[in-house]
């Protein structure tokens, strides 16, 4: 008889994953003006599409369709150069899959059901079982073969896997409310008046934007989908709701496939899709215990990284001393003579004498000029921070020359510099 961890295996070898890349991300400002949000640097030396990318490979799943749209070249690349290595031979590949209007001429991606629908000729060529349909803008570690096999067993048309958030946040997500043999009895696209769980009335149980369908049930439901007048056809406006009014719809917590260092640990995962998110996800992996374990060797996270010398520390005065405090450095980085405090450096980032950082999220490339302070930021990629620059002690001088989030974190870009 085969082991549960061989019979899971076997299954994810049957499946496709489908990651669901094309959304800009507004909420991240001018973060998303020349990226999608998928293809944001996240970590010190990752891109947040990794995430999901790197489950799917440690899960067994190793075909992978890749679905983009909205300013999609620096995710193409970033794919492309660090994902490559999937063999065809071996019944592996990454599918890269832009808008590219295969229905008419007039055309293009209409929602995320529509992505999947107009590729669906590549997808049969591939003979699935199953299909995984993945959010590409998540940051989290999860085991979808654990997912697959109770889709299998439930042997439910579709499975949505789910997240306990609190009430506040109800609004950015879809909701569900689920019966006793975890059947979806009710579901809502971002609603404003949200239902809260059985016995938590601060917490709500919302959609992570994964699930899973037999192959041949999915042809029929976005062929169905496709030719509704009405329908924005989108997996959480359209798909879902339908499938739950029908009650052939399954929920799966997240809690029964997270990816744990320790069994006490938080079942981590976060949209990082506004300022404050994203700047809060990325600090917070330099405190002593993140909450995100990156540094599990059995689930590593894979990425595209440049050949880059390591980071280095130079000067040792009173006054002029190369340090970094609960920090994390990234490859190709140069401190010198400055002092970076709860600080996440990207590579190759220099930081010149006397300047001082606290609480920043550095991108790649950035140069902070002498004397510069920065506090509470976020600095784009390649941005040249002027010598003597103070940023996050003025709040009003901060909203005169930068976009300042509700929660009080300065995002710094190389427009809003050189319009200074």
């Amino acid at each position: 008889m085969l082991s549960v961890e061989r019979s899971q295996e076997r299954l994810a070898r049957r499946a496709i994953a489908l990651v669901l890349a094309g959304g800009r991300g507004s909420r991240l400002r001018q973060l998303t003006d020349r990226r999608a949000k998928p293809a944001v640097f996240f970590g010190g030396k990752f891109r947040i599409i990794d995430f999901a990318m790197s489950n799917c490979l440690n899960s067994g799943i190793r075909r992978i369709g890749v679905l983009t749209q909205y300013k999609a070249h620096s995710l193409l690349r970033h794919l492309q150069m660090g994902w490559s290595f999937l063999r065809p031979e071996m019944n592996e590949f990454l599918d890269l899959l832009p808008a590219q209007q295969r229905l008419d001429e007039g055309t293009w991606y209409r929602g995320t059901a529509d992505a999947v629908f107009q590729n669906f000729d590549i997808f049969r060529a591939a003979h699935p079982d199953y299909f995984v349909v993945l959010a590409g803008d998540h940051v989290y570690k999860m085991d979808y073969s654990n997912m697959l096999a109770q889709h299998v067993a439930s042997r439910a048309e579709c499975t949505v896997a789910c997240v306990e958030v609190p009430i506040a946040q109800a609004t950015e997500f879809g909701v569900m409310t689920v019966d006793a043999s975890h059947r979806i009895t009710a579901f809502e696209e971002k609603p404003q008046r949200p239902t809260p769980m059985i016995g938590k009335p601060d917490r709500v149980l919302a959609s992570m934007g994964i699930y899973v369908f037999s192959a041949n049930f999915l042809y029929a439901e976005l062929e169905r989908d496709s030719a509704e007048p009405g329908s924005e056809h989108d997996f959480g406006k359209d798909i879902i709701p339908n499938l739950v009014a029908r009650g052939v719809a399954a929920a799966h917590p997240f809690e029964e496939s997270c990816v744990k260092t320790t069994p006490d640990a938080e079942a981590y995962w976060r949209d990082v899709g506004t300022i404050d998110a994203y700047w809060a996800a990325n600090l917070d992996l330099v405190m002593p215990v993140p909450s995100l374990d990156i540094y599990d060797p059995n689930w590593p996270i894979w990425t595209y990284q440049q050949q880059l010398p390591p980071a280095k520390f130079v000067f040792d005065d009173d006054d002029r001393r190369g340090m970094a405090v609960d920090s994390m450095v990234s490859g190709g980085c140069i401190i010198s003579g400055a002092h970076i405090a709860r600080t996440l450096l990207f590579s190759s980032v220099r930081v010149n004498s006397h300047a001082r950082t606290r609480e920043a999220v550095v991108l790649p490339e950035v140069d902070i000029g002498r004397h510069a302070r920065l506090n509470g930021v976020v600095v784009d990629r390649g941005v040249r921070i002027p010598e003597g620059l103070v940023v996050g002690e003025d709040p009003e001088a901060d909203e005169r020359r930068f976009y300042v989030s509700e929660g009080g974190t300065v995002l710094v870009t190389a427009d809003m510099i050189a319009a200074l």
